[in-house]
């Protein structure tokens, strides 16, 4: 059934929280502060984990605390790491914590008071900082900063939301597995990748699924369903407003939505986190029926899934996801035509975007392939809602990879076939010469909201691929 899209928080990122103080200066004002720094985690609804029952307090203050601390924190499966220095900071602790543990690293400090009347300090956080940042260097361990500031300043609480997103980001990326449904179609030589490179530089595996098997069971699952799947085309027709054009009979659109749940099968069979899929003109021939509207329905239940096999578009969908957390599905759209009279504006379209990302007065339908006359229809057609958006290319050749993000917002513009938003963005020029001079084709993933720089800080976790964008 259709729906609108829920986030996943289960599988939102674990935050190891590894307080360091020092044996010197005030242990009582450092221990306040780990009290209000877990309060505020609690507040924006980070998921998070303490060391209180593997030290004194639950505080690295001694080179000695490294391994009860890493023991601890790796038993509970974290995915990143906060090292708050509450008063001022042991550096080697805090630089072999993060090396061992090699995840995601956040470093911060609340900013320090004025002396007391007798000219002594209860800590000297920001020197703690500059120590433990050298150490981290020196240890190779990539980490995030957020500046020295007070704890009520926003900067600590946006600091904190961003780098969960892009412990989000890294934490998908490190688990890819995609579902490859068919293969590559034989003239889009854009969607040519290196499948062993991916797997051997990034662990990202490629599983391939039978064209032909997979038929097969998505029309004996439109059999044994037909009931089901006729209520739930009646409540598309009522609730969502669609309307089904060009069909003879429901028999065509049953198997498209058989085939939605079909592929969420094998989806939670083996483990997929995406797929890309041989979009047509096979299974389109063989269902009756273009599939474009499974897409959207497969991102709406957090798995993308890319028309035309491009994989690398299936990665770029699953990072944009995971720095958005989740909060809307995303879609694969072309960049494809340059606003008629907007010097600073462009077409995103293409086929399969969510219907629950659709424009509140806009008309909904699936039916005939305005390109390809003659072919089955299935064709979904409206335009997207208004908003910030930002796309997203994961893409690469000749050995080397990049990703490249932007942002932009939804622009009034022409009506079109498909479904589509016009984006306006600060220079335009320079976008269409980045992507042009890249090695990005014309597909990216979109999502609503602002993640380029969540995108841009996770990149810096991400061995291998070099970041890019065309507001740089």
């Amino acid at each position: 059934m259709t729906s609108n899209f829920e986030p996943r928080t289960s599988n939102f990122p674990l935050l190891g929280l590894a307080p360091i103080g020092k044996f010197v200066f005030s242990h009582t004002d450092a221990m306040a502060y780990k009290a209000r720094i877990e309060a505020l985690l609690t507040k924006l609804g980070v998921n998070f984990v303490n060391i209180d029952a593997a030290l004194p307090d639950g505080m690295v203050r001694d080179q000695r605390h490294v391994d009860a601390a890493v023991e601890s924190l790796r038993s509970k499966n974290i995915d990143a790491l906060f090292l708050p220095h509450c008063n001022f900071g042991t550096e080697g602790a805090a630089g072999m914590i993060a090396r061992k543990l090699n995840v995601p690293t956040l470093l911060w400090g609340p900013r320090d008071e004025a002396p007391l009347s007798d000219g002594s300090r209860l800590r000297d956080t920001l020197c703690g900082l500059f120590a433990s940042s050298k150490v981290l260097r020196k240890l190779g361990v990539t980490f995030t900063y957020i500046e020295n500031c007070r704890m009520e300043e926003p900067a600590l609480a946006a600091g904190i939301t961003q780098f969960m997103a892009a412990a989000n980001v890294v934490k998908g990326w490190r688990r890819m597995r995609i579902g490859m449904v068919g293969k590559r179609i034989d003239f889009f030589y854009t969607c040519i990748v290196n499948e062993s490179e991916l797997l051997e530089r990034f662990g990202i595996e490629i599983v391939p699924i039978d064209l032909i098997d997979i038929i097969a069971a998505t029309r004996k699952r439109a059999a044994a369903g037909r009931k089901g799947y006729l209520d739930e085309i009646e409540q598309l027709k009522r609730q969502h407003k669609l309307e089904l054009e060009g069909f003879d009979g429901p028999d065509a659109f049953i198997n498209v939505l058989a085939l939605r749940d079909e592929m969420l099968h094998r989806a939670a069979d083996l483990g997929l986190t995406a797929f890309a899929i041989e979009s047509f003109m096979s299974i389109c021939n063989e269902l009756g029926s273009m599939i474009e509207f499974v897409h959207g329905e497969l991102a709406e239940r957090g798995i993308p899934c890319s028309t035309e096999t491009d994989i690398h578009g299936a990665i770029s969908c699953q990072l944009l996801q995971h720095a958005a957390m989740g909060a809307e599905p995303t879609f694969l759209a072309d960049l494809t035509v340059r606003h008629p009279s907007r010097d600073d504006a462009v077409l995103l379209w293409h086929c399969g975007f969510p219907l629950s990302l659709a424009h509140e007065k806009s008309r909904r339908s699936v039916g005939p392939h305005w390109i390809l006359p003659g072919i089955e229809p299935g064709s979904c057609h409206w335009r997207m809602k208004d908003g910030a958006l930002t796309v997203c290319r994961f893409d690469g050749d000749t050995g080397s990879y990049r990703l490249c993000s932007g942002q932009g917002e939804t622009c009034d513009g022409p009506d079109t076939q498909n479904v589509y938003a016009w984006m306006k963005v600060a220079d335009w020029p320079r976008w269409e010469r980045t992507f042009i001079m890249g090695p990005y084709i014309h597909h990216v993933a979109a999502a609503y909201g602002h993640h380029a720089a969540v995108l841009k800080e996770a990149c810096r976790y991400m061995s291998g691929v070099e970041w890019e964008s065309p507001e740089e």
